[in-house]
């Protein structure tokens, strides 16, 4: 999955350079253009796929999904508005499903993951939630109407974890009980910063996005050196 990620930032880079080739001999007076009424995309909604590079035997399952939410403010390069520079705060969650898999969040020495075929989980997922700031380079073709053309943007997001726990409903545990939920919220053992690459490319208000964790998921010797990522679509606007 980091090898999709590639794909996404070289798409990025690879397109902005074709369109300012291909553009170098029809240059506009961007002086006498009106930029003050077009939408920015100053909000952005994202979901996906979320998942675990480096994970190593830890069993996960099914689609485990990241949804993101942030507000951006845009600041076009004056000399060419095509290119502009965009920041914003944002809230950033993923919900990773384990299978057969029984996940001790609080441990003082570590968190544990540990192969369980005794208790039947029914769900059983990692839920964490970032404050988060992105940081984006941005190429459009259609600088005076973002609702259309196609756009690129490549840069990096840091994030603070403000939530972890453990969603766990049980069908049948070890002492023959089932049918109810425990939920088990810690982050002691979470690094309690991230920081990723992002990319996205696309055409008018939809886009597609990859990330990619540069910081361990749990802090040094308190857990496995897990590198998140995600991958999805994007809807942007206003």
């Amino acid at each position: 999955m980091k090898s999709i990620f590639v794909i996404i930032l070289t798409c990025c880079t690879l397109g902005i350079v074709a369109q300012e080739k291909k553009e170098k001999s029809t240059k506009t007076d961007w002086s006498k253009v009106d930029l003050s009424k077009r939408a920015s995309d100053h909000l952005l909604l994202q979901i996906g796929y979320a998942g675990w590079g480096d994970k190593g035997t830890i069993q996960t399952k099914g689609f485990s999904k990241t949804f993101n939410a942030y507000v951006m403010f845009d600041f076009p390069i004056k000399s060419n508005p095509k290119l502009s520079v965009a920041i914003g705060p944002g809230i950033g969650t993923d919900n990773i499903n384990f299978n057969k898999t029984t996940v001790d969040l609080a441990n003082k020495t570590g968190v544990t993951f540990t192969a369980d075929s005794v208790i039947q989980y029914k769900k059983n997922k990692l839920a964490t939630g970032y404050l988060e700031v992105p940081l984006e380079f941005r190429y459009s073709t259609k600088p005076t109407d973002m609702n259309a053309g196609w756009k690129f943007a490549i840069g990096a997001k840091i994030g603070m974890n403000m939530d972890a726990k453990i969603k766990s409903k049980i069908d049948l545990d070890a002492n023959g009980r089932g049918g109810y939920f425990l939920k088990t919220k810690d982050d002691r053992n979470m690094n309690g910063t991230r920081l990723a690459a992002i990319g996205r490319v696309g055409y008018g208000n939809l886009s597609v996005f990859g990330s990619y964790t540069l910081t361990d998921l749990f802090k040094t010797g308190f857990g496995p050196k897990v590198r998140p990522f995600s991958i999805g679509l994007t809807l942007s606007g206003l």
